[in-house]
């Protein structure tokens, strides 16, 4: 039996799950991660996420079979720096997990050119509100797209050697130029968060005048605006490895606004109402209620009274499940369906919380 070892840089949310996908199929392998962090470092290797752990980046890297660069953006076009400076195994297998892809095909091209290894961009497209070693879930990535993007470095058998190691991540693999996924992501992922942000100053603005948004913001709102808790840093990252995308969705959103401003001055009820049409009937057609990217999830709404230990019943009906939030709906449930709003990794996790509370319980239950 081959023993691999893979050296994973960053030991958060992203790097340790990955670290624990890798173990569920190939327990055999030897896994070292590095992190600045001593308490990501501890915890790692207390919950055996990794077999050693280093605040060394370069300590590791001249054992590994493959190198997982699973730290932000910035960070990794520097270690890739690093590496092209280091003695690595012959045809080591190198990677990332960054959220845009171009700036790091193009930096590995450039740097790696010279040497004997294989470098192929990756992205998994999953995440969480938490982060951290603690937070490492070994399902994050089920059936969420795992993308790589190749480069003049990615040989014939680099994605396929991949795949089999990361197989214990339950992903779906999709292969996609680095530019292509650059203007794909600007659009369905970066912009969204540009709007989320924008829409919270906008209404943290008017609030200072109309208090009474701070308590009817909820809804459609709060859906739209829930990626606006996403970290900063990470975000500002993206904006400014990704600009061409992101600069170009901007222009293309201010003539979209322009446009039903100017249908709104001419009370052009026909064109406004096929524009609302428009945009319903692309939702229906596109997959968004499937696990497909980051943060997408599977969500369930239960009508339930307004009595002591309803919401303790329901979790005791759900025990052994896998829950990735519980909500409370409370105040303005205009356009939402109940009150009580659970969330799953998986369709099955669903289906089962529903049969569970229809056959236990009175309370109407809702799939959005």
């Amino acid at each position: 039996m081959t023993k691999k070892t893979i050296y994973i840089a960053g030991l958060g949310l992203i790097g340790g799950s990955l670290a624990l996908g890798i173990k569920r199929d190939h327990p055999h392998y030897k896994i070292m991660g590095y992190n600045r962090s001593d308490q990501s470092r501890a915890i790692a290797l207390e919950r055996q996420i990794v077999d050693e752990a280093t605040a060394d980046f370069r300590e590791f890297a001249p054992l590994a079979d493959v190198i997982i660069l699973a730290v932000p953006i910035k960070k990794t076009i520097e270690f890739i720096k690093i590496l092209a400076e280091l003695e690595l195994k012959e045809n080591v297998i190198i990677t990332d997990a960054g959220s845009t892809k171009y700036e790091i095909v193009r930096a590995a091209e450039h740097y790696l050119k010279d040497k004997a290894v294989q470098f192929v961009g990756s992205h998994p497209m999953a995440g969480s509100h938490k982060s951290g070693a603690i937070a490492a879930d070994v399902n994050l990535f089920e059936n969420a797209y795992y993308i790589f993007s190749p480069s003049c470095l990615t040989k014939a058998n680099t994605i396929s050697e991949l795949q089999d190691l990361l197989s214990g991540l339950h992903a779906r693999y999709v292969e996609i130029d680095a530019a292509e996924h650059d203007c794909v992501t600007s659009q369905i992922s970066h912009f969204p968060h540009i709007m989320a942000s924008s829409l919270m100053e906008q209404a943290g603005d008017f609030s200072e005048s109309h208090e009474m948004i701070k308590h009817f913001a909820a809804g459609g709102f709060r859906d739209m605006t829930r990626i606006a808790e996403s970290e900063p840093g990470m975000w500002t990252s993206i904006l400014l490895t990704n600009q061409e995308a992101i600069l170009d969705r901007i222009e293309n959103f201010k003539q979209r606004l322009d446009d039903i401003s100017d249908w709104i001055k001419a009370k052009d009820e026909k064109t406004i109402w096929e524009f609302f049409n428009r945009g319903r009937q692309i939702r229906k057609n596109m997959e968004i209620h499937k696990r497909a990217g980051v943060d997408s999830f599977y969500d369930i709404y239960v009508d339930v009274p307004d009595e002591e230990d309803v919401i303790l019943e329901i979790l005791e009906l759900l025990r052994g499940t896998s829950l990735v939030n519980v909500h409370i709906n409370e105040e303005n449930r205009e356009d939402i369906h109940g009150i009580l709003q659970i969330s799953f990794k998986t369709a099955k996790d669903l289906a089962h919380a529903k049969q569970m509370i229809e056959s236990y319980t009175d309370y109407q239950v809702f799939i959005n």
